[in-house]
């Protein structure tokens, strides 16, 4: 009979069952929303919700080794086997920045949002304005002309409120994307899209206990887990590794213990975003948003260069057919020495009547105008309605981060360089000169272009003797202009064309002597801009805003401190997994009820901890446990105080069964996931998930040892607490769900399942998250509290 004290266990039902084409390896829930992302064996993504409509699906093209949601479920980050990270709108799917921060596959995201308002110093709500708004309309977007594909440049091809929404950071709160890639390298972007960090953990020295000098490093470390705690003080990192010590008698290091080959938990200091994040939200708005704006104008050079040199093919493949026609007749002249014979009234040589009344016409003249002019206006457009438009935001964003680089007690302490700044605020001024230039010019040529066509169609009338009073009048002088000087150069090629040798453009004596003197009011200190092309430029000023922007970028990674490592077990010597290779977590927890808990600082409430599965081959005297870990945060702070706050239990899984999945819950509740250890090749046995009460545990506090070799699990092998699933007394236990029987895994549960990476290939690994879908009508009808 069942008493009070005794676990409830209550019969898992199966709902639905449905398939998908592939196997599912990874799968995320949206924290606002009833969506779930899963990533398939075949890398695509595909977003259902609750009850299995499918939303849209897409594929990157490369291997997803990573998943994760923004914290407002708006937008999610995928990271991809070649180091770089995508993110893509929760509406459609569509591409909406991609991040190349690493250069190794990314294993594992983290997406934080800072949960505290951000006030100053007289406890007033601070809120960061921007002003752009109020001087200019809402930003260009990136122009969508033929050629362009969707996500070209990196960026979306639609302007869209999503994408709009998405680079508005400034009325997000402040967030950042952790990832870890599998050398060793952590990188930190706010809102993710503006790089603010990157460190190594190989460069780390692990201190130990005070009254120890020795130092150690890791070597071949790979991170698998990263969380930023809530008030993003905190970063804890799950990684394996080789532990050295790092003496001065061996400059290579020498191996302290056997067994150093381990998975280790790291703390890093990441309180700088915390301390600054009023100053860092202000300079990552801006500069997120001048990279937006700055990739606007490249699209819009590059989209106007292809529109413009299509235009000139068509020209020149129609006129090139004089030149042969001049040869084959003998003549010893160029085209344009014989349509200036035509326009000063000679005699109209065999060549130049062939090619206007035979070869090109009437027809031909007006679609080649068709070709060049629409284009020019083509090109106009493109200028006035995105090139321009962004110059002119970029420089205003500039003056607004030129002035926040003066402020030097708040923001040179995140990098904020007034040299820089300045430097590239002088080349976003320069740019808009350019622009302003290319205007005319532009408009100059088209003109031109025109006016020389008007005069070919009067020519051709008059050839075939035909009535002319009806076409537009012609420029003589400027006819004699276009002939002498644009009918084979092309000043609008040169000015949008980046060519791999400079070429400088010839200015007036008189115009370098006043941009000179105005050097004198407060005009540009680089007086050669004018002689540089408008591709140029743009090059010039996007050098200086990656200059200016990497100075906070090294200037915070270097304020990313390593406090404290925590050997957790032993791995076995074999090659390294490319996915983690046990069952882990890393949670955070903020509770009224242990505001006054040893492990806790009155500044930060937050519980950390930590869950893991400890490997058989391991530790054989304590098999098939679960390992928690909580207080490691504060733990090295803590000790230093007097006292230590770092407590773990052991959980040992009941017979028969072993951990596949385990998770912290609400309430300082954890989840585990259990599958029944499979004795027969036809049946995958039954699966239950337990709940586990947190604060019921019997933790043990554990003495960190001053020798980081040291694995502290052989101290609880006498504390292991042993699960039971029925019959036994055990408050813990909160609830226990058993998957009803014959049900194998590999036909109702269908692709829907994670496998490990590990030597054990029958080990099925089912998502905490995946198993919800299941049981979540389940747990409706039995009145517990869930979600």
């Amino acid at each position: 009979m069942e008493t009070d004290e005794s676990p409830r266990v209550l019969t898992f039902q199966l709902q639905f069952d449905k398939p998908v084409a592939s196997q599912i390896k990874i799968a995320e829930w949206n924290p606002e929303k009833d969506l779930l992302a899963m990533v398939t064996e075949d890398s695509k993504i595909l977003l259902h919700r609750f009850n299995w409509q499918r939303l849209w699906t897409i594929s990157p093209g490369r291997c997803i080794t990573s998943l994760c949601w923004r914290p407002d479920g708006k937008a999610i980050a995928v990271g991809l086997e070649d180091g770089t990270i995508t993110l893509h709108d929760v509406e459609n799917g569509r591409l909406l920045r991609s991040l190349k921060s690493h250069t190794a596959a990314v294993l594992c995201l983290n997406w934080e949002e800072d949960n505290h308002l951000i006030k100053d110093g007289n406890d007033n709500l601070s809120t960061y304005e921007d002003r752009t708004s109020c001087f200019f309309p809402p930003a260009p977007t990136v122009p969508r002309m033929p050629g362009m594909v969707s996500g070209d440049a990196n960026f979306m091809d639609d302007n869209e409120d999503s994408f709009r929404e998405f680079s508005n950071s400034s009325q997000q709160r402040f967030n950042i994307l952790c990832s870890g890639d599998k050398d060793g390298n952590i990188c930190f972007s706010i809102f993710g899209i503006f790089p603010i960090g990157k460190i190594n953990i190989h460069k780390f020295s692990f201190p130990t206990l005070v009254d120890i000098k020795a130092t150690y490093r890791l070597v071949n470390a790979s991170i698998y887990k990263v969380a930023l705690s809530k008030d993003l003080c905190h970063l804890i990192v799950m990684c394996s590794g080789e532990l050295f010590e790092d003496t001065n008698e061996s400059q290579n290091g020498k191996l302290v213990g056997h067994g150093t080959d381990g998975l280790h938990c790291l703390v890093l200091d990441t309180s700088i975003f915390w301390k600054r994040k009023n100053e860092l939200h202000q300079v990552a708005q801006q500069a997120s948003n001048i990279e937006d704006l700055t990739e606007v104008i490249r699209a819009s050079l590059s989209v106007m260069c292809k529109q413009w040199s299509d235009a000139m093919h068509h020209f020149h493949e129609k006129f090139d057919s004089l030149s042969t026609l001049i040869i084959d007749h003998g003549l010893d002249s160029s085209p344009q020495e014989e349509f200036l014979s035509l326009l000063g009234g000679a005699r109209t040589s065999p060549a130049v009547h062939q090619f206007l009344v035979n070869s090109l016409g009437e027809v031909g003249v007006k679609r080649v105008l068709k070709v060049v002019c629409g284009a020019g206006k083509e090109l106009q457009l493109i200028v006035l309605d995105h090139l321009q438009p962004a110059a002119e935001i970029i420089g205003f964003r500039m003056g607004e981060l030129r002035g926040l680089s003066r402020w030097r007690a708040r923001y040179k302490g995140v990098g904020l360089d007034e040299t820089l700044i300045n430097d590239a605020t002088e080349k976003a001024g320069m740019l808009l000169v350019q622009v302003e230039r290319f205007i005319r010019v532009l408009s100059s040529v088209v003109q031109q272009f025109s006016n020389f066509f008007n005069w070919l169609l009067k020519c051709i009338k008059l050839l075939m003797s035909e009535p002319s009073d009806q076409l537009l009048p012609y420029d003589s002088e400027l006819l004699v202009i276009f002939l002498r000087f644009l009918y084979d150069q092309d000043p609008v090629k040169q000015l949008l064309e980046l060519s791999e040798v400079d070429c400088d453009i010839e200015i007036e004596l008189e115009t370098t002597q006043r941009v000179k003197e105005l050097v004198n009011f407060g005009g540009f200190l680089d007086c050669e801009y004018l002689r540089r092309t408008l591709a140029k430029e743009f090059q010039l000023m996007e050098s200086s805003f990656s200059e200016a922007f990497q100075m906070p970028h090294c200037t915070i990674s270097e304020k990313i401190l390593c406090e404290n490592l925590l050997p957790l077990f032993p791995l076995p010597s074999s090659p390294a997994p490319t996915s983690f290779p046990v069952p882990a977590s890393i949670s955070y927890y903020e509770d009224a009820s242990h505001a006054t808990s040893a492990y806790q600082t009155r500044e930060n409430r937050c519980i950390d901890y930590i869950s893991f599965q400890i490997p058989d081959e391991s530790f054989p005297e304590i098999a098939n446990c679960v390992g928690i870990a909580r207080g490691f945060m504060n733990h090295l702070m803590n000790v230093k105080k007097g006292y230590t706050s770092l407590e773990i239990v052991l959980l040992c899984v009941p017979g028969g069964y072993h951990c596949v999945d385990l998770s912290l819950y609400k309430e300082s509740q954890f989840v585990l996931l259990l599958n029944e250890t499979n004795t027969s090749s036809e049946s995958s046995g039954d699966a239950c998930m337990m709940i586990v009460q947190a604060s019921d545990l019997p933790f043990v506090s554990i003495s960190q040892s001053t020798s980081l070799d040291y694995w502290m699990l052989h101290q609880l092998k006498d504390s292991v607490v042993y699960l039971q699933m029925e019959n036994e007394k055990h408050p813990e236990v909160l609830l226990v769900f058993l998957l009803q029987e014959n049900v194998p895994w590999s036909t109702s549960w269908r692709k829907m399942k994670m496998r490990s990476q590990m030597q054990n290939n029958d080990l099925m690994c089912l998502l905490f998250d995946i198993f919800l879908i299941i049981f979540y009508c389940t747990l409706k009808q039995k009145h517990v509290e869930w979600i």
